[in-house]
């Protein structure tokens, strides 16, 4: 059972977070005011949680199964030329945490026979008019990478 001052504690942190979805997702006519808020800690652990400041880039930032999975890839062309199928996520030693890097694009073939998945990082993937783009890639261009295979565990 919740001690009162816990409970307390836990409910100002809900009412922080759902104070920040609702402004982040409400358009408003005011100007728009920097706030300070940080998460809330959890008795006995660090920070959990996202800081209302956060909450606005989580909500623009891109979903991975509402936005790029299952997705086409199209060139700067407009031309289809591949489908995303998995994101890969690596260590990256510039940050404390790992980041999704490659996007594994399964090309040509047809219900998945035949297919030919390549890795592309992640920052050569734009989002352009709500398409996945990959600019100045082809079908033949992307075949000819080297075929991205998992390792085995």
């Amino acid at each position: 059972m919740l001690s009162k001052k816990k409970a307390m504690a836990v409910l100002a942190a809900a009412s922080l977070v759902c104070a920040g979805l609702a402004s982040a997702q409400a358009p408003s006519t005011q100007s728009k005011t920097t706030t300070t808020t940080t998460a809330t800690p959890v008795a006995g652990q660090s920070t959990i949680g996202v800081a209302v400041v956060e909450m606005e880039s989580v909500i623009a930032g891109w979903s991975v199964a509402k936005d790029i999975l299952k997705k086409n890839v199209l060139n700067d062309k407009k031309e289809k030329i591949g489908t995303i199928s998995d994101i890969v996520i690596t260590p990256n030693p510039d940050a404390r945490l790992p980041s999704a890097s490659y996007a594994i694009i399964g090309v040509g073939g047809f219900a998945g026979i035949g297919k030919h998945d390549v890795a592309i990082p992640m920052q050569q993937i734009k989002l352009q008019h709500g398409s996945l783009v990959l600019a100045g890639a082809t079908k033949d261009a992307l075949k000819a990478l080297p075929k991205f295979e998992y390792r085995r565990r």
